[in-house]
């Protein structure tokens, strides 16, 4: 049965698109329950359903077993991001400065073996082979709006578990304030490291309630299978109420420390790129407005912007991170 939307002019026109029968019987189970009263949090788990439906397992690479995720936000309704577009337009300057070089440069990355120490102020440092890593929580796909600074974003449907899991195993001291990732600098391996553009390794870094928040995500694939090398394999975090760069890939250390650490961008430009980088709308960069953003895969002669949304939309989960803070000072 072909059931055709109409939703914003769109329409299924090849047979890959048609909806499926699970599909659609879940979609009237959902209508019935509707009729009798039950909506409310089941109207949530539903559309989580129906989005990660929309993106199936593209085949390219190793598959990756994943349920999906309960977290409140961790789901949207929104089209899912073509796979072609989300490994083809990236930022890992490691590979290049250009959106389409790390696509290109990426398969020089060794992801195997790997692995990802833990230390600083922890009771319980330690190193982590990536497949112990993964085995640490049940893997959940998420849907999330990834957007990043210059203006574009997509929905990604990543695989992963809430970093918390990892940070209650090993046991932060009090006086651990912070989280910083440092990533992998390999000039044999990624040829861009090196160059001036960045120092090397690219570090990140996230305030402990926010790598603590759910919707933080320790990720080790996406679409349903590993991460490509281009898109940070083979372990990276996910932070979806901030600007991509936030989200460290390629990951080789985590370490818990007492003082807000150095990050890569607010190191090489800190009147453009704050520590906190959360998006915001109302707060333009020096150099361009970001009140509106493209959407990869719209981005044809005649689409129009998007406005743009408070933490990325999802303010209602994250805003209370930030109450009292100027977020104009604290960008």
């Amino acid at each position: 049965m072909l059931i055709r939307t109409g939703r914003d002019g769109y329409e299924h026109p090849i047979a890959s698109e048609i909806t499926s029968r699970a599909v659609y019987e879940e979609r009237r189970r959902m209508l019935q329950w509707l009729a009798m009263g039950g909506a409310g949090v089941a109207l949530a788990s539903w559309a989580g359903r129906q989005a990660l439906a929309q993106a199936p397992r593209p085949g390219k690479l190793a598959p990756l077993n994943a349920v999906k995720s309960t977290v409140a936000g961790a789901a949207t309704m929104e089209k899912v991001t073509e796979y072609k577009d989300a490994t083809s337009y990236n930022n890992y300057y490691e590979f290049g400065t250009d959106k389409a070089d790390p696509a290109q440069n990426a398969h020089t990355l060794k992801t195997s073996p790997w692995t990802v120490e833990v230390d600083g102020l922890v009771k319980k440092p330690g190193k982590y082979g990536i497949e112990d890593l993964v085995k640490l929580s049940a893997q959940e796909e998420r849907i999330y709006r990834l957007r990043c600074v210059e203006g574009w974003s997509m929905v990604i449907p990543w695989v992963g578990y809430s970093l918390a899991n990892l940070i209650n195993k090993v046991e932060p001291l009090g006086n651990a304030k912070y989280v910083e990732f440092l990533t992998l600098a390999d000039p044999k391996t990624m040829p861009f490291v090196g160059s001036r553009v960045l120092d090397w390794p690219y570090a990140e870094g996230l305030r402990m309630d926010e790598a603590m928040h759910p919707l933080t995500l320790l990720t080790f694939g996406m679409y349903g299978e590993v991460l490509p090398n281009q898109n940070g394999a083979p372990v990276r975090v996910v932070v979806p109420w901030k600007y991509g760069f936030k989200s460290a890939k390629s990951i080789v250390k985590i370490r818990f420390v007492e003082k807000q650490p150095g990050t890569a961008w607010n190191k090489a430009a800190s009147n453009e790129y704050g520590f906190y980088s959360n998006v915001n709308p109302n707060v333009d960069h020096p150099r361009w407005s970001q009140a509106t953003e493209r959407r990869i895969g719209e981005d044809g002669l005649f689409a129009k912007k998007r406005k743009t949304l408070m933490f990325n939309g999802y303010e209602a989960q994250v805003g209370q991170l930030y109450a009292g803070m100027d977020l104009k000072k604290n960008y």
